[in-house]
């Protein structure tokens, strides 16, 4: 028995009892390899063998120990004050309690690893779901005041939104027939390009009104911003810069914190999107009868790298029956912002 390697032989008095109503007789009790052996101290015949890990204490705390080889039948018994011999019985059981699985253990162990899983995963899954969910549910009033609450942390960048209301009436016209019936269109100064922001918000820039040659090249830069990303993905786009407490706070209450979105206008014109694909591009234009090389032209005015636009430009040959914008149209709309 591993447990009891130093010792060379154990022995101790004890009492033994072969049924309960036998009258009791001393015997000495030895401990062998798996096993332990009562013998009567006069004969030194043996009287009984019991198995080591099978002995049971019947009265555990209590002096003299008393012992059992079958706890659910003890018919035999044995009682000893023998501290050594009471260690060794306990250490024995110890190490057998030791080797032996525990089935309920274990599964409180895999049981808490898993939760701590599910947590771990909530913890990183959570804030990403909650944001998209927050940007797919929002209702189009929540998605525009989002759009706006970008263009105002944008016109910290580029001036604020030009208002002149002949000017805006223009925009007001356009949008529903160059981009659809929910759209909006906002001028900003300083600003050569145009701008999806959430709730179909445009920001177009005055500087490319003023500099093009017509309606036409402004049209195109709002139809090639049109075809980016849809309304949601902008919108999850601004919600996850603003973060989950933002968007937790979209859901309860249908409003935004204060300064939720600050720097993100900044970021929109540091990082322009790309440009959609020319043959996507150019079916746009076809469907709205625009010629595509003035815009390409107001991209690159050397045509080099707009080359596919203007060589297949949909109105080479046929021009428009009637222009986009009349001369007085187009006035108001590059005067805009004046005054």
């Amino acid at each position: 028995m591993t447990a009891l390697t130093e010792f060379e032989r154990l022995e101790a008095q004890a009492t033994w009892r072969k049924t309960p109503d036998a009258p009791a007789r001393e015997v000495v009790v030895s401990v062998g390899d798996a096993t332990l052996m009562l013998v009567d101290p006069q004969s030194e015949v043996p009287l009984s063998h019991w198995s080591l890990p099978a002995v049971v204490r019947l009265n555990p705390g209590q002096m003299p120990a008393r012992y059992t080889p079958r706890a659910e039948e003890p018919d035999e018994v044995i009682e000893t004050d023998d501290q050594l011999m009471i260690d060794a019985i306990e250490r024995v059981h110890r190490a057998i309690e030791s080797h032996r699985a525990h089935p309920g253990r274990l599964r409180g162990v895999v049981t808490l690893l898993a939760v701590m899983g599910v947590i771990a995963g909530l913890v990183l899954w959570l804030p990403d779901a909650l944001v998209r969910h927050a940007a797919r549910v929002a209702p189009p009033a929540q998605t525009r005041a989002i759009g706006e609450a970008v263009l105002a942390d944008l016109t910290q960048a580029t001036g604020t939104v030009c208002t002149r209301a002949s000017g805006q009436a223009v925009l007001d016209w356009l949008a529903p027939r160059l981009v659809d019936d929910k759209a909006a269109i906002r001028v900003v100064p300083t600003l050569n390009a145009a701008r999806r922001l959430p709730g179909n918000l445009y920001v177009l820039g005055s500087e490319l009104l003023e500099t093009a040659p017509g309606p036409e090249a402004a049209a195109g830069h709002l139809l090639a911003a049109s075809m980016g990303p849809d309304d949601t993905e902008i919108t999850l786009a601004a919600l996850d810069y603003a973060g989950v407490l933002t968007a937790l706070r979209l859901l309860t209450l249908g409003t935004l914190p204060e300064d939720a979105l600050k720097g993100y206008g900044e970021q929109l014109l540091a990082n322009p999107p790309e440009r959609p694909d020319d043959e996507a591009l150019l079916a746009r234009f076809t469907e709205r009868k625009l010629p595509s090389s003035l815009y390409a032209r107001s991209i690159d005015p050397t045509g080099e790298t707009v080359l596919g636009l203007i060589e297949a430009d949909p109105m080479r040959d046929t021009p428009p029956a009637r222009p986009l914008l009349t001369p007085p149209q187009w006035q108001a709309m590059q005067q805009i912002c004046a005054g």
